[in-house]
Protein backbone atom coordinates (compact mmCIF):
# COMPACT_ATOMS: atom_id res chain seq x y z
CA UNK A 1 0.00 0.00 0.00
CA UNK A 2 1.07 3.57 -0.71
CA UNK A 3 1.37 4.93 2.83
CA UNK A 4 2.64 8.41 1.92
CA UNK A 5 0.72 10.97 4.02
CA UNK A 6 -1.11 8.21 5.91
CA UNK A 7 -0.49 10.11 9.14
CA UNK A 8 -1.87 13.38 7.76
CA UNK A 9 -5.05 15.25 8.67
CA UNK A 10 -5.75 18.11 6.27
CA UNK A 11 -7.15 21.57 6.75
CA UNK A 12 -8.45 22.90 3.42
CA UNK A 13 -8.39 26.63 2.69
CA UNK A 14 -9.83 28.50 -0.29
CA UNK A 15 -7.86 31.68 0.41
CA UNK A 16 -9.54 34.13 -1.97
CA UNK A 17 -12.80 33.45 -0.14
CA UNK A 18 -11.57 33.05 3.41
CA UNK A 19 -9.57 36.26 3.24
CA UNK A 20 -12.41 38.29 1.72
CA UNK A 21 -10.54 39.17 -1.46
CA UNK A 22 -12.20 41.18 -4.27
CA UNK A 23 -14.11 38.94 -6.69
CA UNK A 24 -12.25 40.43 -9.65
CA UNK A 25 -8.55 41.17 -9.93
CA UNK A 26 -8.00 44.74 -11.14
CA UNK A 27 -4.24 44.12 -11.57
CA UNK A 28 -3.58 47.56 -10.13
CA UNK A 29 -4.31 47.50 -6.41
CA UNK A 30 -1.44 47.09 -3.95
CA UNK A 31 -0.77 43.56 -2.80
CA UNK A 32 -2.95 42.05 -0.11
CA UNK A 33 -1.83 40.77 3.28
CA UNK A 34 -3.74 37.50 3.37
CA UNK A 35 -0.77 35.31 4.24
CA UNK A 36 0.21 37.43 7.19
CA UNK A 37 -3.37 37.10 8.46
CA UNK A 38 -3.45 33.37 7.74
CA UNK A 39 -0.24 32.93 9.71
CA UNK A 40 -2.16 34.18 12.75
CA UNK A 41 -4.55 31.24 12.31
CA UNK A 42 -1.93 28.49 12.08
CA UNK A 43 -1.85 27.73 15.80
CA UNK A 44 -5.64 27.29 15.81
CA UNK A 45 -5.39 25.00 12.79
CA UNK A 46 -2.61 23.03 14.47
CA UNK A 47 -4.68 22.75 17.67
CA UNK A 48 -7.34 20.82 15.72
CA UNK A 49 -4.70 18.17 15.10
CA UNK A 50 -4.19 19.14 11.45
CA UNK A 51 -0.68 18.52 10.16
CA UNK A 52 -1.25 19.28 6.47
CA UNK A 53 -2.70 22.28 4.68
CA UNK A 54 -4.33 22.16 1.26
CA UNK A 55 -4.44 25.78 0.08
CA UNK A 56 -5.43 27.18 -3.27
CA UNK A 57 -5.63 28.38 -5.84
CA UNK A 58 -3.04 31.02 -5.01
CA UNK A 59 -1.53 32.10 -8.32
CA UNK A 60 -2.40 35.21 -10.30
CA UNK A 61 -5.83 34.94 -11.89
CA UNK A 62 -8.66 37.10 -13.14
CA UNK A 63 -11.44 36.00 -10.81
CA UNK A 64 -11.86 32.77 -8.79
CA UNK A 65 -8.33 31.45 -9.02
CA UNK A 66 -8.96 28.59 -11.42
CA UNK A 67 -8.57 30.96 -14.40
CA UNK A 68 -4.80 31.17 -14.02
CA UNK A 69 -2.84 33.84 -15.87
CA UNK A 70 0.59 33.36 -14.29
CA UNK A 71 1.94 30.21 -12.64
CA UNK A 72 4.97 32.01 -11.26
CA UNK A 73 3.38 34.81 -9.22
CA UNK A 74 1.04 34.72 -6.25
CA UNK A 75 -2.28 36.48 -6.81
CA UNK A 76 -1.77 40.10 -5.75
CA UNK A 77 -5.13 40.02 -3.96
CA UNK A 78 -3.52 37.57 -1.53
CA UNK A 79 0.01 38.94 -1.37
CA UNK A 80 3.23 38.23 -3.22
CA UNK A 81 5.79 35.47 -3.55
CA UNK A 82 7.77 36.70 -0.57
CA UNK A 83 4.77 36.76 1.77
CA UNK A 84 3.69 33.28 0.69
CA UNK A 85 7.22 31.92 1.13
CA UNK A 86 7.25 33.32 4.68
CA UNK A 87 3.85 31.71 5.30
CA UNK A 88 5.17 28.33 4.15
CA UNK A 89 8.10 28.65 6.57
CA UNK A 90 5.64 29.26 9.41
CA UNK A 91 3.65 26.17 8.37
CA UNK A 92 6.73 23.98 8.26
CA UNK A 93 7.95 25.31 11.60
CA UNK A 94 4.72 23.92 13.06
CA UNK A 95 5.03 20.56 11.31
CA UNK A 96 2.31 21.40 8.78
CA UNK A 97 2.84 20.13 5.21
CA UNK A 98 1.79 22.50 2.42
CA UNK A 99 -0.16 21.24 -0.61
CA UNK A 100 -1.02 23.61 -3.48
CA UNK A 101 -3.86 23.57 -5.97
CA UNK A 102 -2.33 22.78 -9.38
CA UNK A 103 -4.64 24.01 -12.13
CA UNK A 104 -3.03 22.34 -15.14
CA UNK A 105 -6.08 21.36 -17.16
CA UNK A 106 -6.83 24.91 -18.29
CA UNK A 107 -5.82 28.56 -18.04
CA UNK A 108 -7.70 31.83 -18.03
CA UNK A 109 -8.13 33.92 -21.16
CA UNK A 110 -5.54 36.44 -19.93
CA UNK A 111 -2.78 33.82 -19.83
CA UNK A 112 0.16 34.99 -21.96
CA UNK A 113 -0.09 32.15 -24.50
CA UNK A 114 -3.78 32.74 -25.10
CA UNK A 115 -3.25 36.50 -25.40
CA UNK A 116 -0.61 35.85 -28.05
CA UNK A 117 -3.04 33.58 -29.88
CA UNK A 118 -5.68 36.31 -29.81
CA UNK A 119 -3.25 38.85 -31.23
CA UNK A 120 -1.47 36.75 -33.86
CA UNK A 121 -3.97 34.03 -34.72
CA UNK A 122 -2.54 31.40 -37.03
CA UNK A 123 0.92 32.94 -36.74
CA UNK A 124 1.04 32.53 -32.96
CA UNK A 125 3.76 30.19 -31.74
CA UNK A 126 1.31 29.13 -29.02
CA UNK A 127 -1.57 27.99 -31.24
CA UNK A 128 -0.79 24.38 -30.36
CA UNK A 129 -0.79 25.06 -26.63
CA UNK A 130 -4.59 24.75 -26.54
CA UNK A 131 -7.05 22.06 -27.57
CA UNK A 132 -9.19 22.16 -30.69
CA UNK A 133 -8.27 25.64 -31.85
CA UNK A 134 -10.47 26.25 -34.92
CA UNK A 135 -9.82 29.27 -37.15
CA UNK A 136 -12.89 28.58 -39.27
CA UNK A 137 -15.27 30.15 -36.74
CA UNK A 138 -15.40 32.70 -33.94
CA UNK A 139 -15.73 31.97 -30.24
CA UNK A 140 -18.58 33.16 -28.07
CA UNK A 141 -16.24 35.97 -26.98
CA UNK A 142 -15.81 37.03 -30.64
CA UNK A 143 -12.23 35.78 -30.90
CA UNK A 144 -11.28 35.05 -34.51
CA UNK A 145 -11.08 31.38 -33.66
CA UNK A 146 -12.88 28.87 -31.47
CA UNK A 147 -11.38 26.54 -28.88
CA UNK A 148 -12.27 24.00 -26.21
CA UNK A 149 -13.18 25.14 -22.72
CA UNK A 150 -13.29 22.97 -19.62
CA UNK A 151 -16.82 21.51 -19.28
CA UNK A 152 -17.99 24.05 -21.87
CA UNK A 153 -16.75 27.02 -19.83
CA UNK A 154 -15.03 29.19 -22.41
CA UNK A 155 -13.33 31.35 -19.78
CA UNK A 156 -11.35 28.22 -18.79
CA UNK A 157 -9.31 27.36 -21.88
CA UNK A 158 -8.17 23.74 -22.06
CA UNK A 159 -4.44 23.25 -22.43
CA UNK A 160 -2.97 20.69 -24.80
CA UNK A 161 -1.09 18.67 -22.19
CA UNK A 162 0.44 16.43 -24.86
CA UNK A 163 2.43 19.42 -26.15
CA UNK A 164 5.97 19.19 -24.80
CA UNK A 165 6.35 22.97 -24.57
CA UNK A 166 3.24 23.12 -22.38
CA UNK A 167 4.64 20.36 -20.17
CA UNK A 168 7.98 22.13 -19.91
CA UNK A 169 6.24 25.32 -18.80
CA UNK A 170 4.12 23.55 -16.17
CA UNK A 171 6.95 21.38 -14.87
CA UNK A 172 9.20 24.41 -14.56
CA UNK A 173 6.45 26.02 -12.48
CA UNK A 174 6.42 22.98 -10.19
CA UNK A 175 10.19 23.21 -9.80
CA UNK A 176 9.80 26.89 -8.94
CA UNK A 177 7.16 26.13 -6.28
CA UNK A 178 9.30 23.44 -4.69
CA UNK A 179 12.48 25.52 -4.77
CA UNK A 180 10.88 28.81 -3.69
CA UNK A 181 8.13 27.73 -1.31
CA UNK A 182 9.36 24.22 -0.31
CA UNK A 183 5.86 22.82 -0.91
CA UNK A 184 5.17 19.17 -0.08
CA UNK A 185 2.68 18.21 -2.77
CA UNK A 186 -0.03 19.11 -5.24
CA UNK A 187 -3.75 18.65 -5.57
CA UNK A 188 -4.49 18.25 -9.30
CA UNK A 189 -7.60 20.18 -10.26
CA UNK A 190 -9.89 18.31 -12.71
CA UNK A 191 -7.59 15.29 -12.67
CA UNK A 192 -10.38 13.09 -14.02
CA UNK A 193 -10.18 14.85 -17.41
CA UNK A 194 -6.38 15.09 -17.57
CA UNK A 195 -4.61 12.49 -19.68
CA UNK A 196 -3.04 9.64 -17.75
CA UNK A 197 0.13 10.07 -19.78
CA UNK A 198 0.52 13.63 -18.50
CA UNK A 199 -0.09 12.50 -14.91
CA UNK A 200 2.55 9.80 -15.28
CA UNK A 201 5.03 12.33 -16.63
CA UNK A 202 4.20 14.74 -13.81
CA UNK A 203 4.73 12.00 -11.24
CA UNK A 204 8.11 11.10 -12.74
CA UNK A 205 9.19 14.73 -12.73
CA UNK A 206 8.03 15.45 -9.18
CA UNK A 207 9.36 12.30 -7.55
CA UNK A 208 12.75 12.84 -9.14
CA UNK A 209 12.73 16.35 -7.73
CA UNK A 210 11.46 15.33 -4.27
CA UNK A 211 10.98 11.65 -3.49
CA UNK A 212 8.28 12.15 -0.83
CA UNK A 213 6.29 14.66 -2.89
CA UNK A 214 2.56 13.87 -2.62
CA UNK A 215 0.21 14.00 -5.62
CA UNK A 216 -3.56 13.91 -5.17
CA UNK A 217 -6.15 14.23 -7.93
CA UNK A 218 -9.66 15.62 -8.02
CA UNK A 219 -11.68 12.67 -9.35
CA UNK A 220 -15.45 12.51 -9.06
CA UNK A 221 -16.54 9.33 -10.85
CA UNK A 222 -14.94 6.09 -11.98
CA UNK A 223 -12.53 3.49 -10.68
CA UNK A 224 -10.08 5.44 -8.54
CA UNK A 225 -7.43 2.80 -9.26
CA UNK A 226 -7.12 4.28 -12.75
CA UNK A 227 -5.64 7.41 -11.19
CA UNK A 228 -4.14 6.31 -7.86
CA UNK A 229 -1.49 3.84 -8.82
CA UNK A 230 2.26 3.41 -8.69
CA UNK A 231 3.88 5.94 -10.99
CA UNK A 232 0.81 8.16 -11.21
CA UNK A 233 -1.08 9.73 -8.26
CA UNK A 234 -0.75 8.92 -4.56
CA UNK A 235 -4.40 9.59 -3.77
CA UNK A 236 -7.71 10.89 -5.15
CA UNK A 237 -10.77 12.62 -3.76
CA UNK A 238 -13.23 10.08 -2.37
CA UNK A 239 -16.61 11.34 -3.59
CA UNK A 240 -18.17 7.91 -3.13
CA UNK A 241 -17.65 7.89 0.63
CA UNK A 242 -18.40 11.63 0.87
CA UNK A 243 -21.93 11.00 -0.39
CA UNK A 244 -22.46 7.78 1.57
CA UNK A 245 -21.58 9.39 4.90
CA UNK A 246 -24.29 12.05 4.95
CA UNK A 247 -26.98 10.37 2.87
CA UNK A 248 -26.88 7.17 4.95
CA UNK A 249 -27.63 9.27 8.05
CA UNK A 250 -30.29 11.34 6.29
CA UNK A 251 -32.06 8.24 5.00
CA UNK A 252 -31.79 6.28 8.24
CA UNK A 253 -29.95 3.67 6.21
CA UNK A 254 -26.46 2.76 7.42
CA UNK A 255 -26.52 -0.08 4.91
CA UNK A 256 -25.49 2.52 2.32
CA UNK A 257 -22.37 3.43 4.25
CA UNK A 258 -21.69 -0.24 4.98
CA UNK A 259 -21.98 -1.15 1.28
CA UNK A 260 -19.63 1.58 0.13
CA UNK A 261 -17.01 0.94 2.81
CA UNK A 262 -17.07 -2.77 1.93
CA UNK A 263 -16.85 -1.95 -1.77
CA UNK A 264 -13.80 0.22 -1.21
CA UNK A 265 -11.98 -1.37 1.74
CA UNK A 266 -13.53 -4.74 2.64
CA UNK A 267 -11.91 -8.14 2.13
CA UNK A 268 -12.64 -7.92 -1.61
CA UNK A 269 -12.53 -4.14 -1.72
CA UNK A 270 -11.39 -2.18 -4.73
CA UNK A 271 -8.85 0.08 -3.03
CA UNK A 272 -6.06 -1.84 -1.38
CA UNK A 273 -3.05 -0.02 -2.81
CA UNK A 274 -3.65 3.56 -1.65
CA UNK A 275 -5.46 5.74 0.89
CA UNK A 276 -8.13 8.03 -0.60
CA UNK A 277 -8.57 11.66 0.40
CA UNK A 278 -11.78 11.80 2.45
CA UNK A 279 -13.86 14.92 3.03
CA UNK A 280 -17.29 15.97 4.28
CA UNK A 281 -17.41 19.21 2.29
CA UNK A 282 -15.19 21.43 0.15
CA UNK A 283 -15.25 24.53 -2.04
CA UNK A 284 -17.52 22.82 -4.61
CA UNK A 285 -20.22 21.13 -2.48
CA UNK A 286 -22.64 22.09 0.29
CA UNK A 287 -21.29 22.50 3.81
CA UNK A 288 -21.92 19.29 5.69
CA UNK A 289 -24.26 20.92 8.23
CA UNK A 290 -26.40 22.13 5.30
CA UNK A 291 -26.60 18.59 3.93
CA UNK A 292 -27.66 16.87 7.16
CA UNK A 293 -31.36 16.70 8.06
CA UNK A 294 -30.67 16.01 11.74
CA UNK A 295 -28.05 18.41 13.07
CA UNK A 296 -27.38 16.10 16.02
CA UNK A 297 -25.73 13.88 13.43
CA UNK A 298 -23.07 16.53 12.75
CA UNK A 299 -21.02 15.41 15.76
CA UNK A 300 -21.57 11.75 14.86
CA UNK A 301 -20.49 12.17 11.25
CA UNK A 302 -17.21 13.79 12.27
CA UNK A 303 -16.58 10.92 14.67
CA UNK A 304 -17.16 8.35 11.94
CA UNK A 305 -15.08 10.39 9.52
CA UNK A 306 -11.87 10.00 11.54
CA UNK A 307 -12.38 6.27 12.14
CA UNK A 308 -12.86 4.98 8.58
CA UNK A 309 -9.99 4.24 6.15
CA UNK A 310 -8.52 7.21 4.28
CA UNK A 311 -6.82 10.55 4.81
CA UNK A 312 -9.26 13.02 6.45
CA UNK A 313 -9.66 16.66 5.43
CA UNK A 314 -11.92 19.38 6.80
CA UNK A 315 -12.83 22.57 4.98
CA UNK A 316 -12.16 25.92 6.60
CA UNK A 317 -14.95 27.06 8.89
CA UNK A 318 -16.70 23.70 8.97
CA UNK A 319 -15.06 22.99 12.33
CA UNK A 320 -17.32 25.82 13.55
CA UNK A 321 -20.41 24.29 11.96
CA UNK A 322 -20.94 27.11 9.48
CA UNK A 323 -23.62 26.65 6.83
CA UNK A 324 -23.47 27.12 3.06
CA UNK A 325 -25.24 25.84 -0.04
CA UNK A 326 -24.13 25.80 -3.62
CA UNK A 327 -26.25 28.09 -5.75
CA UNK A 328 -27.44 27.34 -9.26
CA UNK A 329 -25.18 30.07 -10.63
CA UNK A 330 -22.65 30.68 -7.88
CA UNK A 331 -20.37 29.04 -5.30
CA UNK A 332 -20.34 32.23 -3.22
CA UNK A 333 -21.89 30.69 -0.09
CA UNK A 334 -19.33 27.87 -0.11
CA UNK A 335 -16.39 30.28 0.01
CA UNK A 336 -17.17 33.01 2.55
CA UNK A 337 -14.81 35.27 4.43
CA UNK A 338 -14.58 34.47 8.12
CA UNK A 339 -13.55 36.34 11.27
CA UNK A 340 -11.14 37.86 12.02
CA UNK A 341 -11.15 38.91 8.39
CA UNK A 342 -14.76 40.13 8.35
CA UNK A 343 -18.15 39.67 9.99
CA UNK A 344 -19.60 36.21 9.43
CA UNK A 345 -22.39 36.48 6.84
CA UNK A 346 -25.92 35.57 7.91
CA UNK A 347 -26.20 32.61 5.53
CA UNK A 348 -23.21 30.96 7.24
CA UNK A 349 -24.15 31.43 10.90
CA UNK A 350 -23.76 28.13 12.80
CA UNK A 351 -26.85 26.43 14.19
CA UNK A 352 -24.85 24.07 16.40
CA UNK A 353 -22.48 24.57 19.31
CA UNK A 354 -19.25 25.59 17.56
CA UNK A 355 -17.08 25.03 20.63
CA UNK A 356 -18.45 21.52 21.16
CA UNK A 357 -17.99 20.64 17.48
CA UNK A 358 -14.41 21.87 17.47
CA UNK A 359 -13.77 19.83 20.61
CA UNK A 360 -15.20 16.72 18.91
CA UNK A 361 -12.89 17.17 15.94
CA UNK A 362 -9.88 17.58 18.25
CA UNK A 363 -10.83 14.44 20.17
CA UNK A 364 -11.15 12.19 17.14
CA UNK A 365 -8.19 13.62 15.24
CA UNK A 366 -6.07 12.85 18.32
CA UNK A 367 -7.43 9.31 18.53
CA UNK A 368 -6.59 8.75 14.86
CA UNK A 369 -3.13 10.25 15.26
CA UNK A 370 -2.36 7.96 18.20
CA UNK A 371 -3.66 4.73 16.65
CA UNK A 372 -1.77 3.32 13.68
CA UNK A 373 -4.66 0.90 13.07
CA UNK A 374 -6.87 3.89 12.19
CA UNK A 375 -4.29 5.20 9.74
CA UNK A 376 -3.19 2.00 8.02
CA UNK A 377 -5.41 -0.76 9.37
CA UNK A 378 -7.49 -3.28 7.48
CA UNK A 379 -11.25 -2.79 7.47
CA UNK A 380 -13.79 -5.48 8.39
CA UNK A 381 -17.53 -5.07 8.87
CA UNK A 382 -18.94 -6.72 11.99
CA UNK A 383 -22.67 -5.91 11.94
CA UNK A 384 -25.13 -3.46 10.41
CA UNK A 385 -28.77 -2.39 10.76
CA UNK A 386 -30.53 0.75 9.57
CA UNK A 387 -29.43 2.70 12.64
CA UNK A 388 -26.41 0.79 13.96
CA UNK A 389 -23.15 -0.26 12.42
CA UNK A 390 -19.96 -1.84 13.74
CA UNK A 391 -16.61 -2.45 12.09
CA UNK A 392 -13.07 -3.38 12.99
CA UNK A 393 -9.74 -1.78 12.05
CA UNK A 394 -6.64 -3.93 12.56
CA UNK A 395 -2.92 -3.52 11.95
CA UNK A 396 0.06 -5.58 13.18
CA UNK A 397 -1.85 -7.05 16.11
CA UNK A 398 -3.52 -3.77 17.05
CA UNK A 399 -7.30 -3.93 16.78
CA UNK A 400 -9.96 -1.27 17.20
CA UNK A 401 -13.70 -1.87 17.21
CA UNK A 402 -15.98 1.01 16.20
CA UNK A 403 -19.69 0.91 17.07
CA UNK A 404 -22.08 3.51 15.63
CA UNK A 405 -25.54 4.34 16.95
CA UNK A 406 -27.42 6.80 14.73
CA UNK A 407 -30.69 6.48 16.66
CA UNK A 408 -32.19 8.75 19.31
CA UNK A 409 -31.99 6.04 21.98
CA UNK A 410 -29.08 4.48 23.82
CA UNK A 411 -28.44 0.99 22.47
CA UNK A 412 -26.44 -2.15 22.94
CA UNK A 413 -25.09 -2.76 19.46
CA UNK A 414 -24.07 -6.14 18.09
CA UNK A 415 -20.38 -6.52 17.32
CA UNK A 416 -20.92 -9.82 15.48
CA UNK A 417 -18.66 -11.79 17.81
CA UNK A 418 -19.42 -14.59 20.22
CA UNK A 419 -16.14 -14.68 22.15
CA UNK A 420 -15.01 -12.49 25.00
CA UNK A 421 -12.51 -9.68 24.41
CA UNK A 422 -11.02 -7.09 26.72
CA UNK A 423 -10.11 -3.56 25.86
CA UNK A 424 -10.09 0.15 26.52
CA UNK A 425 -12.78 2.63 25.54
CA UNK A 426 -10.66 5.27 23.78
CA UNK A 427 -13.22 7.98 24.48
CA UNK A 428 -13.54 7.42 28.22
CA UNK A 429 -10.39 5.50 29.15
CA UNK A 430 -12.61 2.87 30.78
CA UNK A 431 -11.44 -0.76 30.80
CA UNK A 432 -14.24 -2.94 29.45
CA UNK A 433 -14.95 -6.46 28.27
CA UNK A 434 -16.80 -7.15 25.05
CA UNK A 435 -19.24 -9.99 24.67
CA UNK A 436 -21.51 -9.97 21.59
CA UNK A 437 -22.72 -6.41 22.14
CA UNK A 438 -21.35 -3.00 23.04
CA UNK A 439 -23.09 -0.06 24.68
CA UNK A 440 -23.33 3.09 22.54
CA UNK A 441 -24.98 6.40 23.55
CA UNK A 442 -27.61 7.89 21.25
CA UNK A 443 -26.30 9.55 18.08
CA UNK A 444 -22.78 8.63 19.01
CA UNK A 445 -19.99 6.06 18.77
CA UNK A 446 -18.00 3.77 20.99
CA UNK A 447 -14.35 3.15 20.09
CA UNK A 448 -12.62 0.25 21.80
CA UNK A 449 -9.03 -0.86 21.46
CA UNK A 450 -8.97 -4.54 22.28
CA UNK A 451 -6.44 -7.10 23.43
CA UNK A 452 -7.35 -10.78 23.42
CA UNK A 453 -6.58 -12.89 26.51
Amino acid sequence: MNTLFSDKFFYHIYPLGLCGCPKQNDFASPRGYAFEKLTEQLDKIKSLGANALYIGPIFESTAHGYDTLDYFHVDRRLGNNESFAAFCVECHNRGIAVILDAVFNHTGRRFFAFRDLQQKGWDSQYKDWYLNVDFSRKSCFEDNFDYEGWAGCKDLVKLNLENQEVRNHLFSAVDFWIDTFKIDGLRLDAADVISKDFLDALNYHCKNKKTDFWLMGEVVHGDYNDWAKDGRLDSVTNYQIYKALWSSLNDNNLFELSYNLNREFGEKGMYKSFLPYNFLDNHDVNRIVSNLKNHKHLFLIYAIFFLIPGIPSIYYGSELGIRGKRGSQSDFELRPSLPPFSQLPDFANPIVDSIALTSTIKTFSKIRQNQVALQLGNYKELSVTNETFTFERSYNGEKIIVAINASNQEKEVSIGKNHREYGENLLTGEKIQLWEKIYVPKNWVSVVKTDER
